[in-house]
């Protein structure tokens, strides 16, 4: 039979206690006595029993059963999936039907065959386990159901860069490591983060997502640990922290650049121990997660800074998968193009059947400074407000010329950027924090840029 787990007593009588505790004890993962339920709050909240083997009568009275009653609520209220067995010397069917009806589990009548007492605890054990293990996955779906509706990822693309990155998740299928997504904003971090999953041992598990820019500091950590119930003024009810519920399977911490010092502190730990400790409370709780990690800052630079924790750093980047600005995936601009017209058609009911000529042209010569998502976004405006059933360059109002090439201009990235560094060097006359500044990089990654260039 399996083993009971954790197991409070509540008995106003000494001699009951011990001759119990005698009894369970080889049987239990841990006994707890109470001699009155005055306590009871800081018990169940603390101790978290498995079984509650509770007597119905105390000091008011010997035969009403009422104190027992009223003890069994109070236990309900803390804890819903309570396992309560009622004891009492006075039994008889009408208050063992009471007694179920309000909630306790079973009724055991005094003195009690040690036999049927321990068949009745394991039968209330296997209770037990069978409602948190249904309590644990409704808050899953509930959680996770957002997730779920999410329609397959999908990779598109044909330049080297994209086939690249899905040689790597390929080569990742059974490598259950952390993975560090680096790349623009827009560039589809998220759709590579969920194609990864798809493509992994932990597919069928729980896949859930944090924004850490978009969750406000203070907030944090209750997001990420979760918290008890009265852990602060609006904690009405224990809540699961993201890294429990991904128990199992995988978390996507995006715009992890923006981590503030305390909170990568605390995620280091976690990782490291592989446990968390609700914010609140004092119980360990154990986690196995995979985590994969997005940002579009320079880690690299921001490691070297001071600004993000180099052990933090080697733990989330096992594998580190860099994902290319559009403008360097020239060839799949028209297959996004094409993919995003048959999505934006069919959802706003367009017979839109293609994108002309002139219209192919505009979207190739563009820059793209906001990456996928921009081109995105651009379909999209284009199928709405087209009355055709042709896209054509007007029906895209781009934020920048899409002029072609001027005469002994060059798009080489290196001339460009060769040029960028020395002009911005030059006007801040050496002062390189200007110049950094001037670039919109760290002073840290324009050494490095000098570095590379030969300057």
């Amino acid at each position: 039979m399996p083993a009971l787990g954790k197991i409070l007593i509540i008995d106003d009588n000494e001699d009951v206690l011990f001759a119990l505790h005698l009894l369970l004890e080889p049987y239990a993962e841990k006994v707890k006595v109470m001699r009155s339920p005055d306590r009871i709050v800081h018990f169940i909240t603390d101790f978290r029993p498995d079984i509650v083997l509770l007597d119905m009568n105390f000091t008011r009275d010997t035969v009403s059963g009422q104190e027992g009653m009223d003890c069994l609520q109070e236990i309900l209220k803390l804890d819903r999936h309570a396992v309560v067995v009622m004891m009492t010397a006075y039994a008889d069917t009408d208050k063992a039907v009471q007694a179920i009806k309000a909630g306790a589990t079973d009724f055991v009548s005094k003195p009690w065959e040690n036999d049927k007492l321990l068949a009745t605890l394991h039968a209330a054990m296997k209770l037990r386990r069978s409602q948190t293990e249904v309590g644990r996955l409704e808050e899953r779906v509930e959680a996770l159901s957002a997730e779920r509706e999410t329609p397959q990822p999908l990779l598109i693309g044909e330049s080297e860069g994209m086939r690249n990155i899905v040689s790597t998740i390929g080569r990742l299928r059974e490598a259950d490591v952390n993975v560090l997504l680096l790349g623009e904003n827009g560039t589809g971090k998220d759709v590579v983060a969920r194609y990864l999953l798809a493509h992994s041992s932990r597919a069928a598990e729980p896949f859930v997502t944090i924004d850490v820019g978009a969750v406000p500091e203070t907030l944090f950590e209750s997001e990420l640990f979760g918290y008890e119930k009265g852990a602060f003024t609006d904690a009405r009810k224990e809540k699961k922290g993201r890294l429990e519920l991904a128990h199992g399977g995988t978390l996507f911490l995006d715009e992890v650049g923006n981590l503030s010092p305390a909170a990568q502190s605390k995620l280091l730990t976690a990782l490291e121990k592989r446990r968390i400790v609700r914010l609140g409370g004092t119980r360990e709780i154990p986690i196995d997660v995979r985590l994969i990690c997005a940002t579009n800052a320079d880690l690299h630079a921001q490691v070297t800074e001071g600004t993000f924790r180099q052990d933090l750093f080697y733990r989330i980047n096992t594998v580190e998968i860099h994902i290319p600005p559009l403008r360097e995936r020239g060839e799949d601009i028209q297959l996004l193009a094409d993919h995003f017209l048959r999505t934006y058609a069919r959802k706003y009911k367009k017979d839109i059947r293609q994108i002309a000529r002139d219209a192919r042209g505009k979207l190739q010569r563009y820059a793209w400074p906001g990456n996928v998502r921009e081109l995105q976004h651009a379909i999209e405006r284009a199928v709405v407000l087209c009355n055709a059933d042709t896209l054509h360059a007007d029906d895209f109002l781009l934020h920048a010329p899409a002029s072609p090439v001027a005469d002994g201009e060059t798009l080489n990235l290196e001339a460009l950027e060769r040029n960028a560094v020395e002009k911005a060097v030059r006007l801040c006359e050496g002062n390189m924090s200007r110049a950094a500044q001037m670039l919109g990089i760290t002073r840290y990654s324009l050494y490095r840029k000098l570095e590379k260039l030969g300057l």
